[in-house]
């Protein structure tokens, strides 16, 4: 029996996604005979409320020279960060020369905020073809995994952090132990965690679950997060929901009794337990809710389809991963997707083998329907995509449920 990665309690799946390919891991025709795979199955711990995978493969098939993902490709997500960071500038920062440690830094986007403020900054990136984009911009970042090895190796060098931050990172790491001892030894006394992931609840309640792949091995709350920091000494003092990726919490974490607790961290914990985040009969629900919704989406491409209407992937996101194995979608359903990110262009998506091709493609000859991976994105997506709906193009969603949009 599997056991919970936060408090190391028994274990068991509440459901299986199936057998699931490295989400990033867009890959060319010779490679498909060697792809990996693994099954991806969902924990709900009953003692520390901690929702988790129970098998992740190696970080390092993960994160390294090939990693697809570049935060800077999405102008919302720019401003987004930018909006952390001053936010993080404005409020939390002293102003004696402070110094700001990011977890998971990728491109730099969030921290040249803090490079043209001319503040000391500090990027780790395990991933080393995203690690080098960010020095190319000025960053200092370090290609490294982040550990207590690695936070007295920081102290060394540059002292101690005032603020340490991760946007989309903390929930991708099994050995949270760990980091959160690196983070013990590189924070100053008063200093103050800042980290954003998807959040359960929103998850929950959208039934999106595209957001469960290999990289998310966690699906936080602030229930869980409680519980996790309070084995270190430190409590969530605040908390701020966020729009971004369908629904993410901001969790601002400090040693215990330095700092006042917000009382928008209870308001949280008691709204979490009228939604039964605490309760197994809720996973169950959703269960059943992710059966009805690949079935919907299933049922949806493939009528269009039988009436002879052309379908196109819009993003080869990580997300989509999920969607497309977990939903049986195949290239006879999906022609391509679409995508602007350079190193999947001429590749094939992970499992289902979709060819992902670059963006003019799709531009250049509409098709009647495009599935919107990157819903998250969609309010940007939509206002720049403005000539394919003019042509007659619709968009299929599906968070929070399957539909086209009229």
């Amino acid at each position: 029996m599997r056991k919970c990665l936060i408090c190391n309690t028994p274990i068991q799946p509440f459901m299986s996604f199936g057998k699931m390919p490295i989400a990033n891991g867009f890959l060319l025709r010779e490679e498909f005979a060697s792809e990996y795979f693994f099954e991806l199955q969902v924990a709900f711990c009953e003692h520390c409320g901690m929702v988790q995978i129970l098998e992740q493969p190696d970080r390092e098939q993960m994160f390294n020279e090939n990693y697809a993902f570049f935060s800077g490709t999405s102008e919302g997500m720019k401003i987004h960060f930018k909006a952390f960071a001053d936010d993080v500038m404005r409020n939390y920062l002293p102003s004696d020369n402070p110094f700001v440690v990011e977890i998971g830094s990728n491109d730099g986007i969030m921290l040249q905020n803090f490079a043209e403020n001319h503040i000391r900054h500090l990027g780790i990136e395990p991933s080393s073809n995203v690690a080098e984009v960010s020095r190319e911009k000025g960053i200092q970042t370090v290609c490294s995994f982040f550990d207590a090895v690695l936070a007295r190796q920081i102290v060394e060098e540059h002292g101690q952090a005032d603020v340490f931050l991760g946007a989309n990172v903390m929930c991708h790491i099994p050995y949270l132990h760990s980091v959160i001892e690196g983070i013990d030894i590189l924070l100053k006394p008063d200093g103050l965690v800042l980290f954003e992931d998807p959040y359960l609840g929103s998850v929950i309640e959208q039934t999106s679950y595209d957001q469960i792949y290999d990289e998310h091995v966690f699906l936080f709350s602030v229930t869980s997060i409680r519980y996790l920091f309070a084995q270190h000494g430190m409590e969530v003092v605040d908390i701020a929901p966020q729009k971004t990726h369908g629904g993410s919490m901001r969790y601002i974490i400090a040693r215990k009794g330095t700092r006042a607790v917000s009382p928008q961290v209870s308001h949280c914990l008691k709204s979490e337990e009228l939604m039964g985040l605490h309760e197994p009969a809720v996973y169950g629900a959703f269960k059943k809710s992710c059966e009805t919704s690949r079935d919907a989406l299933l049922k949806l491409l493939t009528d269009l389809r039988s009436s002879g209407n052309r379908i196109v992937g819009y993003a080869a996101t990580s997300k989509s991963t999920t969607i497309i194995n977990y939903c049986g979608i195949n290239s006879d359903l999906i022609e391509f997707i679409s995508d602007t990110t350079p190193v999947k262009q001429g590749k094939f998506s992970p499992g289902a083998h979709i060819p992902v091709r670059p963006y003019e493609e799709f531009k250049s000859r509409y098709p009647e329907y495009a599935l919107l991976f990157a819903y998250n994105h969609a309010a940007e997506i939509m206002a720049k995509e403005k000539d394919f709906v003019m042509s007659g193009g619709r968009w299929i969603v599906y968070v929070p449920k399957v539909q086209v949009l009229e």
